[in-house]
């Protein structure tokens, strides 16, 4: 029997029915990492002693059969910039290479109190930094589909783990596109919520006014059914939202007659894969004949995203990583003789290049003479970028979008003489972070190179729903993307 060819759903109910035990299934996916990851390196951490106890925990409640949550027993894994009691968090760094918070995120919390089962610590960039996942002090985490290829990143493990079934679903964070745009590069589904919808307690801050926990999963429905576990206020969490309860799985299916879908004509102009462009145009055709009606739309300020997104990122970079000093936690630089230098030697031996690049220019845009004139103005400029949001969404239910201008690119690529150009392609998904709302990463099946393409839905805040029945048709119009699962098979 092919475990890993389940869905979700089916694992859940097979658990119910006692055809598989919630032991056997965590030992499936950890053999499988123990097989797959060393090509792959996924994981950083694998807590296969700890999962197992958790394993064996679930059984005693699928075997009570009572107010059973559909992801009791369910292996899952989360990106390493989110806390986890008593097992090492590093956020992918020299800085925090043996830190071991006392505590876990409530996102994690949440799903180990319904019974699913932590599998591990997933790679990615150097603190949420980077869009391939090579800025990772544990090294690159390569493309299940083509491991000359990246995953992506920021949260290139969570995503490249889930298409290589290592893992059921994962968690991910995402400041300007870090789940999305890796979710798009393995051919899986990606979810970056509402901000405020699920709670960032936990979440070790890179930017604190963008990041947002999601779920990467295979298909939408799993997407969805992982939502439901972790959205929700919580008080530990200042940016948390009070809001009624949602089931995010109802209604799926409901179909998409009536409903109406903006393409911002910003999306779809020069540097945008021509093959990327006709996949997405394929689909809205689709779409229309099932009932929807497209339409053009228009972000006027889109074109200010990425020197905005990287001016506000930057600045909130650079006052959250100064707490690592060298002093109270994190990598210590065991020859300084001097405070001053502990501190200076620390920094620079901690972190790597592509966080020392962004606090450099977080701390020059925050600098006298440089506040008004760059961060202040970024911060108008992301209120423009919202109201242009706005006013595309009051005239249509949601929007569809490029998630990047490519597919994945090759691993080792290097862009060290044109640093902007990797910056740049943040443009399709920065925006939907600095204006806080929600974004669908789905597949639209295989380019020329058999590498995976995608498209991201974007709708208002809170209208999760409406994006996941709409990314819903959107896999029934474009199936499931299939092909790793036979590769990585047990």
């Amino acid at each position: 029997m092919n475990i890993h060819a389940k869905t979700l759903k089916e694992l859940s109910k097979m658990l119910i029915n006692k055809e598989i035990g919630a032991v056997e299934l965590t030992r499936c996916f950890i053999d499988n990492i123990k097989r797959q990851d060393k090509e792959l390196n996924c994981y950083i951490t694998v807590c296969e002693d700890e999962a197992l106890e958790k394993a064996r925990e679930a059984q005693k409640l699928l075997d009570a059969g009572k107010n059973i949550s559909p992801l009791c027993g369910i292996p899952f894994a989360v990106k390493d910039n989110i806390c986890t009691k008593n097992i090492r968090t590093t956020c992918a760094s020299k800085m925090l290479e043996n830190f071991v918070p006392p505590y876990s995120a409530t996102a994690v919390d949440k799903l180990e109190e319904k019974g699913a089962i932590l599998l591990g610590k997933l790679n990615m960039d150097e603190f949420g930094m980077g869009c391939s996942t090579e800025n990772s002090y544990f090294g690159p985490v390569r493309n299940p589909w083509n491991t000359e290829y990246v995953a992506g990143g920021s949260s290139g493990g969570s995503a490249a783990a889930v298409a290589a079934n290592l893992a059921v679903f994962t968690l991910g964070s995402d400041t300007g596109g870090s789940i999305r745009q890796p979710a798009a590069f393995c051919g899986v589904v990606g979810l970056k919520p509402t901000y405020g919808l699920v709670s960032r307690y936990g979440l070790v801050a890179f930017a604190s006014s963008l990041d947002q926990i999601g779920p990467i999963a295979r298909d939408v429905t799993e997407c969805a059914m992982v939502l439901n576990e972790i959205a929700g206020y919580d008080p530990m969490d200042s940016t948390s939202v009070k809001k009624a309860s949602e089931d995010y799985s109802e209604n799926l299916d409901q179909g998409i007659d009536g409903m109406k879908i903006g393409m911002p004509e910003e999306f779809f102009g020069t540097g945008l894969d021509p093959e990327i462009r006709e996949a997405i145009f394929k689909t809205a055709e689709a779409l229309e004949r099932n009932g929807a009606r497209i339409e053009k739309v228009s972000l006027p300020s889109l074109r200010h995203t990425v020197a905005c997104y990287y001016l506000i990122s930057s600045a909130e970079a650079s006052s959250n990583l100064a707490r690592y000093d060298g002093i109270r936690f994190g990598y210590r630089n065991p020859y300084a003789k001097t405070v001053d230098e502990l501190y200076k030697l620390s920094r620079a031996e901690g972190f790597g290049r592509e966080v020392k690049k962004r606090i450099l220019l977080g701390t020059y845009a925050l600098s006298s003479g440089f506040h008004d004139k760059l961060y202040i103005k970024a911060l108008k400029v992301r209120r423009m970028i919202l109201e242009d949001f706005n006013n595309a969404l009051e005239k249509v239910d949601c929007l569809i979008a490029p998630v990047y201008p490519t597919a994945a690119f090759r691993a080792d690529e290097d862009n060290s003489d044109d640093p902007l150009t990797k910056y740049l392609s943040d443009i399709y998904t920065a925006a939907v972070n600095l204006a806080g709302l929600p974004a669908l990463a789905v597949p639209l099946g295989l380019d020329k190179c058999g590498l995976p393409t995608g498209m991201q839905i974007i709708g208002k805040a809170f209208s999760e729903k409406i994006l996941l029945r709409a990314g819903y048709a959107v896999e029934q119009i474009t199936g499931r993307v299939a092909g790793v699962e036979k590769r990585h098979a047990v």
